[in-house]
Order: structure tokens, then sequence, then C-alpha cells
């Protein structure tokens, strides 16, 4: 999963109409199998280190090269299947195997586990030739032939069915199969484009009438009477243009409905697994929040998945944003997460010594278990020709084996230490997908963009920030899809969108006791997408005890004074607040009105907080430190800028993501336990190293 960057009962209902309309049998109306009453699933004590593989690249000779190389290298696992669908059925109805079953008979005979992939995407050229409708036709009418990877429309009913069928064939072979630990589907599902064929419309129609049911209550989620836009019946209704232009409440509905789409696929996918294979748990290397079109995995990701994985590819400038894209994909997850995918080298890039070392105990800061390279052989060919795998071009392990053996060799020693990790996240960052898709509009006629002028993905890492540098575990969802009753503080950075659930959630959490805080940019439009016609912030004026409608830009960077220190942000937006029940915290400097910055309010047992600028770390920082020891938040490991430390079974570990040295001050004598070394009071810790103090 590319990660760069929600009700449940309603999600099922949609998945079960998309089914019937697409001519198969509809999923069960249940969620992915949770680890419970699965003890031989991966969990505590076991890592797992290997890569990515393509045999169908290979030959035999090649493969069993390359497996022996795997084998010495200490390798555990490796993902295989993906991206292969024509190799296992070349023709429609025509499926081969036996190539596949000696690999995977030699990966058990090495003692390598593998991750079977339904490469459900890209489909294969005979399907697009035998039913176009899998093709995708372009907003401008034109259809488009497959000429590059996930061009395929995964609404069509011909292609649900077919690869329905591919998982059907494939986990009735290989459920019981030896070497097979898990199951994973469609790699990189939700990166295909949207398409705006007719049948596609007549599954947007569709699907629209499950959501509104009738067209007056269309008209009027749609706000059709502005610009003369009224409907009068199902016919005059047409798919809005995903590049744009269009009004926002259309643009949020086609997103919904290619995410229910998305979802509904892998609801499908799963819900084979469950009947064939019930004893694999389900990881699959998704793509949510993919540019072309993505789906709504924060609130629906324990349909389809058992353990979080995404595709792991940092920047290595950028360790903030790497933190918070794990801790997404972990979502609401009991289990650790899994790279499906990790960084090696890639695209254009041979790799940087040490790096992929770093990145790995990174990784198992942030509760992750499983790491496979991509990929192991470097590509010869198609769009990743340039793409540098574990071995060169002419099948020479290169340095990267070495280093990746090294990996596998430190982590069957750390299984024995308490990781993967296992520990309940005392924060929690709301993620609003929907608010995602209403303040990016595509191109076109649209003031949001004149009005929400800080990025909302900026805005949510921006109150990430302080918990990532005091190395606190912060989880981030969907706060209405999971529960949020057992975290000490909970954080709404720019929630526009304040549909009913998340508002409810929000209520009950502060009633009980709960401690919110909510920033600047929220809460101003409902489900539909539309400004509340009522005080702001729309639908917890009075949990916060104010109203808000005023806003404006200062020229200068906002200033507060705040716990005793003045601080100064980096953006002019903010809000005038009109305080009711709730107490002014601190008010702006250097704003004209000088109006409140921050208040609380007292709401049943709990406390709701409200910050009046975009979401700043620089505001947000003071604040939530603020309230750490009043809330019983424990801070972790005090570091120097770049280290990432946590405490692990008595152990400290530290990462250094820099590629200078950089020194680290601790109490006592400590030994190092992956050089044995021991160390008086502080230790210089290499660029891209680690060390594991007890």
């Amino acid at each position: 999963m590319n990660f760069k960057r929600r009700s449940t009962a309603k999600l099922v209902s949609i998945a079960v109409m998309l089914a019937l309309c697409a001519g198969f049998t509809p999923v069960r109306q249940a969620q992915a199998q949770s680890p419970i009453g699965h003890p031989d699933w991966p969990g505590k004590g076991q890592l797992f280190v290997g890569t990515c593989y393509q045999p169908i690249d290979r030959s035999p000779a090649q493969i069993e090269h390359d497996i022996a190389i795997m084998k010495k290298a200490g390798f555990t696992m490796v993902r295989m299947g993906d991206l292969s669908w024509d190799s296992f059925e070349p023709r429609e109805g025509q499926f081969e195997f036996k190539w596949f079953d000696k690999i995977l008979a030699q990966m058990h005979v090495a003692g390598i586990k593998v991750i079977l992939d339904i490469p459900g995407l890209p489909a294969p050229v005979w399907l697009h030739q035998n039913y176009p409708g899998v093709d995708i036709v372009n907003q401008d009418g034109v259809r488009l032939h497959p000429a590059t990877r996930y061009w395929d429309d995964i609404s069509d009913p011909d292609y649900r069915r077919l690869v329905r069928q591919l998982a059907v064939k494939m986990l009735e072979r290989y459920a019981h199969n030896p070497a097979v630990v898990a199951v994973g589907y469609d790699n990189e599902v939700g990166s295909s484009p949207m398409s705006y064929s007719e049948g596609d419309r007549g599954r947007f129609v569709a699907w629209l009438k499950t959501r509104y049911r009738t067209i007056a209550a269309l008209n009027k989620a749609w706000a059709t009477q502005r610009w003369s836009r009224r409907i009068n019946d199902w016919s005059q209704v047409y798919l809005p243009y995903g590049n744009g232009p269009g009004p926002n409440e259309r643009n949020l509905d086609l997103h919904r409905f290619w995410s229910d789409v998305t979802i509904a696929d892998l609801d499908d996918l799963d819900d084979v697994r469950k009947h064939y294979a019930p004893n694999l748990p389900a990881v699959s290397n998704l793509w949510p929040n993919a540019p072309a079109k993505g789906f709504n995995y924060l609130r629906s990701w324990n349909h389809y998945s058992t353990y979080g994985a995404e595709g792991f590819y940092p920047d290595p400038d950028d360790p903030l944003s790497a933190a918070f894209e794990v801790m997404m994909v972990k979502a609401g997850h009991q289990t650790p997460v899994w790279f499906n995918e990790f960084t090696a080298g890639g695209g254009g890039d041979y790799g940087t010594p040490g790096r992929s070392r770093m990145w790995a105990y990174f990784g198992l800061a942030y509760y992750s278990q499983t790491f496979l390279a991509w990929t192991f052989n470097s590509q010869i060919g198609g769009e990743e020709q340039s793409l540098f795998g574990l071995l060169d071009h002419d099948g020479r392990p290169s340095w990267k084996v070495g280093e990746f053996t090294r990996i596998a060799g430190e982590f069957k020693k750390l299984q024995t230490m308490g990781f993967p990790r296992h520990r309940q996240p005392q924060v929690a960052i709301e993620d609003s997908y929907e608010t995602e898709w209403l303040t990016n509009p595509p191109p076109g006629p649209n003031t949001i963009k004149q009005y929400v002028t800080d990025n909302y993905s900026d805005q949510l890492k921006a109150a990430f920030a302080p918990f990532f540098r005091d190395n606190i575990d912060t989880a981030v969802i969907d706060i209405a899809h999971d529960p949020i009753d057992h975290y000490k503080l909970v954080l709404l950075p720019a929630t526009y969108m304040m549909d009913k659930p998340t508002a409810e959630a929000i209520r009950r959490y502060v009633a009980d006791g709960g401690t919110v805080i909510m920033t600047g940019y929220s809460a101003k439009v409902d489900e539909t997408g539309k400004w509340f016609e009522t005080p702001l912030p729309g639908r917890l004026a009075d949990v916060f005890g104010l109203r808000t409608d005023q806003f404006y830009r200062s020229k200068q960077p906002l200033r507060i004074s705040f716990d005793g220190q003045e601080v100064t942000g980096a953006g002019g937006y903010y809000e005038v607040l009109e305080p009711s029940t709730a107490k002014v915290l601190a008010s702006f400097e250097n704003t004209p009105r000088k109006s409140p910055a921050i208040t609380l309010n007292h709401f049943g047992k709990g406390e709701a907080i409200y910050l009046a600028t975009a979401s700043q770390a620089a505001f947000i920082e003071p604040l939530v430190r603020s309230l750490y020891a009043k809330l019983d938040i424990q801070r972790g490991p005090d570091t120097p800028r770049g280290v990432v430390a946590r405490v692990v079974d008595g152990r400290t570990l530290y990462v250094n993501t820099r590629d200078t040295p950089v020194t680290v001050s601790f109490a006592g004598t400590k030994r190092d336990v992956l050089t044995d070394n021991s160390h008086d009071g502080r230790l210089e810790v290499q660029g891209f190293g680690v060390a594991l103090l007890k």
C-alpha cells in the first residue's frame, strides 16, 4: 500500500447491493476473522524477514538459485502470486497451477513461508478482449485499452465474477498448502482510474437509489436548486467528473461510490477466503489513498484485513510522515503491521547502505512484524526495468542481500525480547477520508480551496508531530468506526466534515469523561458536504460551549501566550470564538480583537478543548504537553531530533533516522544487546544506527 497519505452497517448493505447488481452471490454480512481462536496465526514472538518474489520472470534453474540465496540469508517469508493472473489463467477458464506448486514446495523445503496473493489486478488482456466492460472509459467518453497496469474497471460484473472464480480456484488448491501462511487480495487495489461507461453510470444510479431512496432526498443532498441543477427522474443522473469540474456534494458521492465498489470487491474475496481457507489470515497490499481513486480504508479495514499492511517506501528526510502512515495502516487492528513491500533499492535507486536496516528497526518501534524487500530480482523489463532489487540484473547478490541477512539474524534474536510490539496507544487522532476528498476537490469553479488553504494531510501530521517527538504511541483512526473510550486523549485536526456517527462518538466520549481537542476548520459541513445551517461547530456547539462563525487570516504568523510562554505559529488562519459555557485558556496576541485562541468546556464528566487555528504543531505541542500529567499520558524516552525510541520489555530501542551520528543520554550504565558493549550515561549512535539498551 503506497500511503502518502468509514457507518459499518451501511457499508455492508451497500456491498450486498453492489454484489446483486454485479450478478453473483452477495458477500456474507461478516467481518474479517480476527486472530482470536487462531493461536497458530503469526503473533507475538514472531518476526518475518524476506522479500517479494516474482517467479514468472525466472527459469527453473534461476528459481532454484534464488531460493538457495534466500535460505542462506535466513529469510523466513516471501510474497508471491501478485501481478500474475495470466500465469495462473492464460486463457479464460484454463487454469495452470503445476508451475506454482513446484515453487511452493521448494519454498517449504527451504523453511520459507508464503503470502499467497490473489492477483486480481491487473486483469489479463484476454479478459479485456472478451469483456470490454472491464475497459476504462475516461470522463470524455473515450474507451482506453489496458495500456498500463491497473487500467481495469473493477465494478464490471464480469470482472467481479472472474476474479472471484480465480480466488476460488487458488484457495481450493492452496488453502492447506504447508508453505502458505496468509492470503492477500488485488495488489494496490484502489489505484485503478474511475470509469465512465454506461454500465458504471447505471451502477452509480443504483447506489444512489439505495443511499437516498427518492429523487427529493437526492436533490436535497446535492443542493440541486443551485445553478438550475434540479433532477426530475433517475435518468437525468450522470456520473460526476472525477477530474472536474463539479460541485462538492456530487464529488463526495462519486468517491463514496467507488470506495464502496472497492470495499465490496475486497469483501467478496474475503468471503471466498472464509469459505475455502478459514485457516489463513488476510493481509493485503492495499492503496486506499491512491490519487486515481482510493477507498475509505479507515471505515472498513475490519471487513477484509487481519493485519494492516502496506508498501513501505519512506522519505528518508521525513520520518514523521513514515510513522504517521504506519499508524494509519495499523488503524484499529490489535495485530501488528506487515510491510508487504519494504524499501531496499527502488526505481532509479540502487540503495544506501544501512538505510533498510534503520527503517526495519523503525518499523519495530511502530508495531511492525513483517519486512519483505521490494524486490528480490532487479527488474529487466516493463515500466520497472530500472527498479533495483536485492540481486543485480545478472543474478549476482548485491550488498543488500548481506544487509537483509543481518536484519534476519538480528530479528531472530529479538523475537524473544518483546517483538513485535503490542501495546494500546494512549492517544488517538481522527483521520477522515471524506474530509480529505471534500477539501481536495477536482479542478473547476469551487471556492472550497479558497477557504481551506491549509492542506488536510499536513494538518493531520501537525497534530501527530508532538507525540512523535515525545515518543508517544498515537493511533490514527476514524473515530466513527473504531471505539475511542480507552484513549486518554483524542484529537480532531481540521475535521471539516462532521457526520452524525462522528459527532455522537465525540459527545459520548466527552460526556463519559474523555478529553478532546478540536482545531479550526472543523465541523463546518455535514455528511452531504453542505455547510451546517446551525451554530458552528456543527452538531457539537454545546459540547465545546461556544460558537464560531467569523474567521480571518492574519498577515503575520499568529501569536498566543499559553502556559507561561509565548508561542508563534506558522500560519494566519484563525476563527473568532464566542464562548458561552467555555473557559478561555489563551487569547491571540496580534489579532485586532485579541479573541480567544484556546477554550476549554466541561461537558458531562469530560472536557472539550477548541484551538481556533488550523492544526499547527507549534500550538498543539504546548497544549498537549500541558495535559500529560493530568491525563496520565506517559512520555517515551527523551531523545534528540531524528531519534525514535521505545521501551520494550525493559529495554530501550533507539533508532537514528539521520545519516549522521547523534548522542543519546540516559541514566546509569546500560548494555547494548545488539553489540554486547556497555555504555555509561551516553551513547553515540551512528548515522542510520540503532541500539537496544538494557
